[in-house]
């Protein structure tokens, strides 16, 4: 895409978030590249349709800077995170062919620590979100696991935001300095039905090469990851699947006027050692070949192979909260855009 376009394409969206009001809430239905239209596949996937978010507020706290997502089935909601201690409800809506149409805001709650006040920074960039019991056909007993930058921590959270207290994490990634930056830490965040909670750096921790990350248990038992070749990819989330593996999501961001690549990619967990994972790509959006890209973070399974992904607009009105909905297809049956 033209770097005068994507200016173009940053002035429109300034302009539709300050046309609304602070209190409204909208989802837009938007194309992700001119050459693909719902339905189609691209890549390995099958994109299902895409939302644009207006920065509201709800219940006082403004969906904006999201950055991790959730699916309950059992409450049929869809959780999501804020880089500013923002849990939101939300609900899809879907045509009779099962596209992405609409999203319903149902609840905002503020994240809270221990002696039940609101977070506040540094404590409140919560980047990674999975969930526990989501899937239990049982209602009321959903238990969210946050978690966090610049304090590095994971938490465990109810549906309503109270804190619930903390899993235990080694005291190497409790310790800032162990990471690359303060904004580097835990990002991506999963439990693995055979694993448990799986937990990823966004960016190599200090002592370890470039361009490898480690995905962690809580005990510290680890696989390395080696990120994609796009400049500065960084791993952002990951989601694991009931059969086994993940499907990960990385961001690729150099400057404001350079393309930007989002990467869905996937790999198998199998036994440790000191070789990297083997990781594949599933579909990689680049800016500079006619995608509207923005800051995914977020992913999420949703049933079966379909997964929403969500894009952090850092609350500026030159970015857009994407929403996007899309099938994870067994094989890749399409070439690449272009």
């Amino acid at each position: 895409m033209p770097r005068l376009l994507l200016i173009l394409i940053a002035l429109i969206g300034f302009f539709a978030n300050t046309a609304c009001t602070a209190n409204e809430f909208r989802a837009t239905p938007i194309s992700l590249a001119d050459q693909v239209s719902v339905g189609d596949v691209y890549a390995g996937v099958r994109l299902l349709g895409a939302l644009r978010l207006t920065n509201a507020k709800i219940n006082n706290l403004r969906l904006c800077g999201l950055s991790g997502l959730a699916w309950d089935e059992d409450e049929g909601l869809l959780y999501a995170i804020s880089d500013m201690g923002g849990l939101f409800h939300l609900r899809p809506k879907f045509d009779a062919q099962g596209y992405l149409t609409g999203i319903q805001s149902v609840a905002a709650y503020p994240l809270r620590d221990e002696l039940d006040r609101p977070v506040r920074a540094p404590y409140d960039d919560a980047e990674g979100l999975t969930l526990r019991n989501g899937d239990n056909q049982q209602a009321g007993d959903s238990e969210l696991l946050i978690s966090f930058e610049v304090k590095p921590r994971i938490v465990r959270y109810s549906p309503t935001g109270l804190w619930r207290g903390e899993e235990r994490l080694l005291a190497p990634l409790r310790d800032l300095r162990n990471y690359s930056k303060s904004n580097q830490a835990l990002e991506a965040i999963t439990l693995d039905p055979h694993w448990g909670v799986l937990i990823g750096t966004e960016a190599p921790l200090r002592q370890d090469p470039p361009g490898q990350i480690r995905i962690f248990q809580l005990d510290g038992r680890f696989w390395r990851y080696p990120l994609s070749n796009a400049p500065k990819s960084a791993l952002v989330a990951m989601e694991a699947l009931p059969e086994g593996g993940l499907l990960t999501l990385e961001r690729a961001f150099v400057a404001p006027l350079r393309p930007l690549v989002i990467s869905l990619r996937q790999t198998r967990l199998l036994a440790r050692g000191d070789a990297p994972l083997q990781v594949t790509d599933v579909a990689v959006f680049d800016s500079s070949q006619g995608w509207l890209t923005d800051n995914f973070e977020g992913l999420t399974r949703y049933r079966n192979r379909r997964f929403f992904m969500v894009s952090d607009d850092n609350c500026s009105a030159w970015q857009s909260t994407l929403l996007v909905y899309f099938e994870w297809l067994p094989t890749d049956p399409a070439p690449a855009l272009h």
